[in-house]
């Protein structure tokens, strides 16, 4: 990145050709993207108030666009948006103070010649430098640990640190977490209220603190990585524009924190997993599992950088933690020619190291699928039973999924295919639903031909049509008599009865699925969905 101290971005008006509104708003969006956290944070120390740090940076950016059209980008734009920030904010002190004296000579608590009130003007001298090279980098740290300040909430911290640190705009941010943009705005503008609230000073926390809220920092950029590598919403099972911001953003940490081996550990961690981006999609936008990925298509590159990262968190000598251990295996992945010709047995080990330091019934159910891989499928089942009596992953698609590849590969073929069937029907994407779809072993009906694969609902809700047809089916069985219970049929063992005979009447392969998914939603509801 560009300082104040070196040469420009770009060069004067000569060097571009005659100055115009949109080369003006070119560079001002390219000096913002590259530059806002140096700029917002070098004012927030000037000023000690990053809310209005942020305002005098937006009124630079706009008299940027007015003064660059018409007279060209300067050979600084950094230190001219600098020095514009700056004096808007001298403007606004005194702004304040006159508005002080104001207030009190209407209250007449104004004695002569001094001001009781308001805030006085920070004074004008030669030397102060308001970009101190050896300040910056601390400036970008500070903004950082106070984006992800442990007063406010996680939310707000991923929103803030986005918005504060990323320079990502309130619609981005709106988009890659799905949310409209009214509710990002309000979560930043909480955080920024909460923070002058708190009176949190404007400064790099001392260095044992710094160690009890480094955890919060990652935590943060954890979660925008994760969002980034698997959407949790949404048609797109990839989102890369967050998951690199997120790689950007902890390359910095690691550089001006080169001594926490927990931020070594998350950088290798996202960098060996953004390797595999290239061939984690099909052309459709399908998911590509990990034994039918081509591994030609990762990014060698980030490969290296993720295994130096660990390097280092391992050099420092206090062990690898939650993040260096899942570098760890993703390293063991990253660097094997083949699924079948990686080291299994030392991926479970890593689990239960993992386990031990952090854990998790993710971490389990992943150390099920390494164990299937090393042992066979067996032995990873009892796992996955275990997770599926204690309840511990609601809702989850995940855990269906993996226990219905268990089943899959020991022959039980009817249970694999419900498994799948409801791993389908719990999946929040389109992607993941269709890929859960495709695993299904075929069902074969009385002739011997197999059933398509067809896509799932992924709403447990029936169609109106759906409930229309088996409502009449379930009228043809009665004769034409209909039992209502506020509207709808009683669920006991008479009505399981009439949803045997529905199905039983049903004279293809199609509508028979249908009825059986009525009847199966029916009998486990206890109503109509």
């Amino acid at each position: 990145m560009a300082r104040a101290d070196r040469p420009g971005l770009m060069a004067g008006p000569g060097a571009e050709g005659p100055p115009s509104p949109q080369a003006a708003r070119r560079a001002v969006e390219a000096v913002w993207r590259i530059e806002s956290a140096r700029i917002v944070a070098a004012l927030s120390r000037y000023t000690g108030d990053f809310e209005l740090a942020e305002d005098v940076a937006q009124e630079a950016l706009a008299e940027a666009l007015v003064s660059w059209s018409r007279e060209g980008a300067p050979t600084n734009p950094v230190g001219w948006l600098l020095a514009t920030g700056r004096r808007r904010a001298i403007d606004n002190y005194r702004r304040r103070a006159a508005l002080d004296e104001r207030y009190a000579m209407l209250c007449g608590q104004l004695a002569e010649g001094e001001a009781s009130s308001g805030a006085p003007a920070p004074p004008e001298r030669a030397d102060d430098l308001l970009w101190d090279p050896d300040q910056v980098d601390d400036d970008v740290l500070a903004l950082m640990f106070i984006a992800c300040h442990p007063v406010l909430a996680p939310e707000a911290r991923v929103a803030l640190t986005l918005r504060a640190v990323a320079g990502l705009a309130s619609e981005e941010i709106a988009r890659a977490f799905l949310v409209p943009v009214p509710t990002v705005q309000a979560r930043i503008t909480r955080a920024k209220k909460t923070i002058a609230a708190a009176g949190v000073p404007f400064e790099l926390p001392p260095a044992e603190e710094r160690r009890r809220r480094i955890g919060g920092v990652l935590s943060v950029l954890y979660v925008i990585f994760t969002e980034g590598s698997t959407a949790t919403a949404g048609d797109d099972l990839l989102r890369p524009d967050l998951a690199y911001e997120a790689i950007r953003l902890t390359r910095m940490l690691a550089a001006l924190l080169p001594d926490e081996p927990e931020v070594s550990g998350l950088l290798a961690l996202c960098e060996l997993t953004a390797a595999r981006f290239p061939a984690r999609t099909s052309p459709d936008g399908d998911p590509v599992l990990l034994e039918d990925q081509d591994r030609r298509l990762w990014d060698r590159s980030a490969i290296r950088r993720g295994r130096a990262a660990i390097g280092r968190a391992a050099a420092v000598g206090r062990g690898l933690g939650p993040y260096g251990l899942q570098a760890a295996i993703a390293a063991c992945h990253a660097t094997a020619p083949s699924v079948a010709q990686t080291d299994w047995e030392r991926v479970v080990l890593l689990y239960e190291a993992l386990g031990q330091v952090a854990p998790s019934a993710v971490v389990e159910l992943n150390r099920a699928v390494a164990v299937a891989m090393a042992t066979g499928p067996q032995q990873a089942l009892a796992i996955v039973d275990e997770l599926v009596a204690t309840d511990r992953l609601p809702g989850s698609h995940l855990l269906p999924s993996v226990r219905g590849e268990l089943l899959r590969r020991l022959g039980r073929t009817g249970e694999a295919r419900a498994e799948l069937e409801l791993a389908a029907r719990l999946c929040r994407t389109p992607a993941n639903n269709r890929c859960c779809c495709a695993r299904r072993p075929p069902c074969r009906e009385r002739g011997g031909r197999a059933s398509p694969h067809a896509p799932i609902r992924q709403s447990p809700r029936l169609s109106v049509r759906l409930r229309r047809q088996w409502w009449a089916s379930w009228v043809r069985c009665r004769g034409g008599a209909r039992r209502r219970s506020r509207g709808r049929p009683r669920v006991g063992r008479r009505s399981r009865r009439w949803a045997g005979w529905s199905l039983r009447s049903c004279r293809s392969w199609r509508s028979r699925r249908r009825s059986l998914h009525c009847r199966r939603i029916l009998c486990s509801a206890g109503a109509w969905a």
